[in-house]
């Protein structure tokens, strides 16, 4: 009776150690096999300590400890058991006993090995979900930093060089050139540092300064003017405020793409909100190709295909009959 007392102690303790108090419950099982003809008990007691084995230690460990027990706790009971006389039916008696002992052993083990694989999976998942959300962090922050660097040091480039040219001959347009470029570079020290602030360190205070919104768009027409790219914008209808970020970069970036490889060139650029759509349309007279064979390009549109397909719309860009690139988004207005 002391011995079958004894079998509690593995099943207390097994969450907390899973494989001594596995292997302490075979010990104890023979025991009570060698002194006493209850078999049901030490069979119950390692089939219950087996499963946080399973479901605990890696997949070779708790495989060998199966075939432990199968071996130990089978060759006990079959010890343990009379001679066939003993059997109305000869052997199969017994063999139905070790055969439901064994049964009972390898369902405990699958299911504790079953627990295991669902948190494994549970864990990876986790995991996955986590290195996603740092990839897509980073390529908004990508995306905000080409959207910022690119469109500015396109007018800057453009009035440094302006300036160089007329600086000596023509000192007020040289210094009117120059104050534009202090202007734009100030501006985008203070959306890089709007951006970058996503990256302090846990507990810093980030910075409060807005991303760029819709109404900066004037902003972006006159600097592309300056850079000597007319652009004609109409906004009809409202845009909602979810979308607008959206919206201005796509727009910022269809401007600046004008800047880069079309000025001087005259722009069309259009938001229309109507029939349960946004629309964006850019449109310029300058020449269709934009991308140089052999040149690295292609980033900006990439980055408005991404931002338009974000929200679930569409994006297309390309040459216009003739001469002329149009850049082309839609989304449906939930």
């Amino acid at each position: 009776m002391a011995l079958c007392w004894l079998l509690a102690v593995p099943v207390a303790v097994r969450r907390a150690w899973p494989e001594p108090a596995y292997y302490g419950a075979l010990l104890i099982g023979i025991a009570v096999l060698s002194v006493q003809a209850n078999r049901l008990m030490p069979t119950v007691v390692v089939a219950l300590a087996i499963y946080p084995v399973a479901s605990d230690l890696p997949v070779r460990r708790s495989a060998i400890a199966l075939v432990s027990g199968l071996l130990v706790n089978g060759g006990s009971l079959l010890v343990s058991m009379p001679g066939p006389a003993h059997y109305s039916n000869g052997w199969p008696d017994p063999v139905f006993i070790l055969g439901a002992a064994w049964l009972a052993l390898a369902a405990s083990w699958s299911l504790g090995t079953a627990a295991r694989t669902r948190r494994e999976f549970a864990a990876r998942e986790v995991r996955r979900q986590a290195e996603q959300a740092a990839a897509d962090e980073r390529l908004r922050i990508a995306r905000e930093l080409h959207d910022v660097v690119a469109h500015s040091m396109s007018v800057i480039t453009v009035k440094a060089g302006v300036a160089a040219k007329v600086l000596d001959k023509h000192p007020e347009e040289g210094r009117e050139a120059l104050r534009v470029i202090e202007e734009i570079g100030r501006g985008s020290l203070t959306e890089m540092r709007h951006i970058l602030g996503v990256l302090r360190a846990p507990g810093s205070v980030p910075d409060s300064t807005p991303l760029p919104r819709l109404a900066d768009l004037l902003g972006e027409a006159h600097r592309a003017a300056e850079a000597g790219v007319q652009v004609d914008l109409s906004v009809i209808g409202t845009v909602p405020d979810s979308m607008a970020p959206a919206v201005h970069r796509i727009l910022q970036e269809a401007i600046t793409n004008v800047v880069k490889h079309a000025a001087p060139a005259h722009c069309q650029a259009g938001v229309s909100v109507a029939d349960g759509r946004l629309r964006i349309s850019v449109v310029d007279d300058g020449p269709g190709q934009r991308v140089l064979p052999g040149r690295s390009g292609g980033h900006g549109l990439a980055g408005m295909r991404e931002r338009a397909l974000l929200y679930g719309g569409t994006f297309e860009a390309g040459p216009l009959p003739g001469k002329g690139f149009g850049v082309h988004a839609s989304w449906e207005i939930p």
